[in-house]
């Protein structure tokens, strides 16, 4: 196990990220191994790191060892926001620790429903197949499917939590060697400083969009084929958790605190991860 920690840190307790980052699988788990997954562990580390948060980075974990870690995460205090990914295979509902055994994501969202995280803004990135179905980059008629999806993994998602999912429920994300397309482009638009002080939402439809239009995988077997992001959120406020506070006023100055505060609160309601 691999363990890296961010040098920049706030003073007292800060905002923590935690990646969880499986690249390699135990011998005889039929798993192919994931080899950009590296890449995007040490981009998420560079680009967090900068923007203030505590950064664990945990590789090849096995599916105990995931719940046991997220498990005590929930547990330990932090600042105003705290963000988990979660990188490796995976099916709907779950993605598979290093011994090929399933870590059930509904199991890992409760975890934080509880006083220590009470009020903290939540942020999980999943990177992950949800099926195995290619995106064509069309409409599909699938609504019964998300709806029943959508409403089953809700109901685990604790209140002011975020999930952003690589891809659609059914459906394969992609992972390259250079990385993953959907965290690589998070990294790149928190790494482009006009970004940072967006909304959270704002942020997280701007992600959408940008791997949506423009990426486009290559192969004979998976050419063409797109990749759209899916993204639930329990949130009650909005949420400004990478801006830098003080700077060109407005959002910039509210940070994850404005959960707490409603004052604060604006008036308007590659190959195959």
């Amino acid at each position: 196990m691999l363990q890296w920690r961010g040098l920049k840190e706030h003073r007292g307790e800060g905002n923590r990220a935690v990646v969880v980052s499986v690249a390699n699988y135990d011998p005889g788990v039929e798993l192919g191994r994931r080899p950009g997954a590296a890449r995007d562990a040490k981009r998420l580390h560079r680009t967090l790191s900068k923007l203030g948060f505590k950064v664990d980075i945990h590789s090849d974990l096995s599916s105990d060892e995931i719940h046991q870690l997220f498990l005590k995460e929930s547990r330990r205090p932090v600042k105003d926001c705290f963000l988990a990914v979660l990188s490796s295979h995976g099916e709907e509902g779950c993605v598979f620790g290093a011994d090929g055994k399933p870590v059930q994501l509904s199991r890992i969202f409760t975890y934080f429903d509880n006083q220590c995280m009470e009020n903290k803004a939540k942020l999980f990135l999943i990177q992950a197949c949800r099926g195995h179905a290619l995106d064509d980059g069309v409409e599909v008629d699938s609504a019964a499917d998300s709806t029943e999806f959508s409403f089953s993994q809700y109901l685990s998602v604790p209140v002011d939590t975020a999930v952003m999912f690589a891809t659609a429920p059914g459906y394969v994300a992609f992972n390259h060697l250079s990385g993953s397309v959907f965290l690589q482009t998070f990294c790149s638009l928190l790494d482009e400083g006009g970004n940072r002080n967006l909304e959270l939402t704002r942020l997280m439809t701007r992600l959408s969009r940008s791997v949506a239009y423009n990426f486009q995988a290559k192969g004979r077997d998976v050419g063409g084929k797109k990749e759209m992001p899916c993204f639930l959120t329990r949130l009650t406020r909005e949420v400004f958790p990478f801006a830098e506070p003080g700077k060109d006023g407005g959002a910039a100055e509210l940070s994850a605190t404005s959960l707490l505060h409603s004052e604060n609160a604006r008036t308007r309601t590659p190959s195959i991860s």
